[in-house]
């Protein structure tokens, strides 16, 4: 009697420590980067997003990342071997991602992912933005005061829509305090080379320009203007100790909170697929480290501005508004919705540049 006793207690015991175990395992969370996490631009932001998701949730989460991961072929064998590797959510961080990511959503239903900057989603597929468009705006609204030349210089990446409204928000900032502003572009077809950056904002600086505005990753262009004498805006994160003179100002992207809530709603079993665009408002965007050389009349329009974009009472891209052609795209009084923002493939009118075929 007292052996069967004690081996039923041994079954027991063999059933409920297991279960035990398995209750207390972390939710595992990937993550796939187009740069290095080093670039101190968006790769680098994304890893800060993640490096606060596991001091929030400690060891209730557990991360891992893959960085330079090219688009295409390469990102959908990484997304693969990270949902085979047992992560129940995967982040991918790049907008080449995007097909690679709904293929390998749909070979792993039970697992969650979510795409940041790209419009495909399905049940097991989210997306998210942060709406860049609006430190654009801020970065237009000051840039259009200090430049001397009337000349702006935007080294751009790929001519994909994120990029494209971006530079559309910025010269329209720009014309509105300005309205002698030109808006220069050089398109360098990657995300992160700093040596083609350096180059692209020389040329920019070469033609006159003396605000440089970046859509690329690394601080070259940042270091670049510093040592010509001319501003700079930071982008993804803060650069102004790459630049302590050239900085005007940088666009950051904090993907903390986006990152905390849903982990959040996973872990509650509450998520549900959707777009997310988070912006100011919402803390997704900061613009950090002020230039303290403008001066009180040019950092009062940047600050009214940052407030305006907050509280709602100004969307950058608000009617009448036409494109280069001069058609009419949005009325009166309308605001673009986020499907217009998310398909935007044209410049705005007063844009001398021409857009990549």
């Amino acid at each position: 009697m007292r052996m069967r006793f004690i081996k039923k207690l041994a079954v027991l015991a063999a059933l409920v420590i297991p279960m035990q175990a398995f209750a207390e395992d972390p939710l595992k969370v990937g993550f796939v980067y187009v740069g290095p996490i080093g670039d101190h631009g968006w790769s680098y932001q994304h890893d800060q997003g993640r490096l606060a998701l596991e001091e929030h949730f400690g060891d209730k989460v557990q991360t891992t990342y893959v960085e330079n991961v090219n688009e295409g072929a390469d990102a959908e064998r990484t997304i693969r071997r990270l949902a085979q590797a047992g992560n129940d959510v995967i982040f991918t961080t790049s907008f080449g991602f995007m097909n690679p990511t709904a293929r390998v959503a749909k070979e792993f239903p039970e697992k969650t992912f979510l795409h940041a900057t790209g419009y495909k989603r399905s049940d097991n597929l989210g997306t998210y933005l942060s709406k860049t468009f609006e430190g654009r705006y801020v970065t237009g609204i000051a840039a259009g005061q200090v430049t001397e030349t009337n000349k702006l210089g935007y080294i751009a990446s790929f001519p994909i829509p994120e990029v494209i409204r971006d530079i559309n928000s910025t010269f329209l900032a720009a014309r509105k305090v300005n309205p002698n502003v030109e808006l220069k572009v050089v398109w360098v077809n990657t995300w992160f080379d700093p040596a083609k950056e350096a180059d692209a904002a020389n040329t920019l600086m070469d033609q006159g320009v003396d605000v440089i505005i970046q859509h690329t990753d690394s601080p070259a262009a940042m270091i670049a203007a510093e040592k010509r004498g001319v501003w700079a805006v930071g982008q993804a994160s803060d650069m102004s100790h790459f630049g302590p003179t050239a900085h005007l100002l940088s666009v950051v992207d904090d993907w903390s909170p986006y990152y905390i809530e849903t982990v959040q709603d996973v872990m509650d079993g509450t998520w549900e697929s959707k777009d997310y665009w988070g912006g100011i408002k919402e803390g997704d965007i900061v613009i950090a480290s002020i230039s303290d050389r403008l001066t009180d009349e040019q950092r009062a329009k940047v600050d009214e501005t940052i407030e305006a974009i907050r509280t709602g009472e100004l969307h950058p891209f608000t009617g009448p508004l036409k494109d280069q052609s001069g058609k009419l795209r949005l009325e009166e009084g309308e605001t673009m919705t986020h499907e217009q923002l998310a398909g935007m493939d044209w410049y705005v009118e007063g844009m001398t540049a021409t857009l990549p075929k």
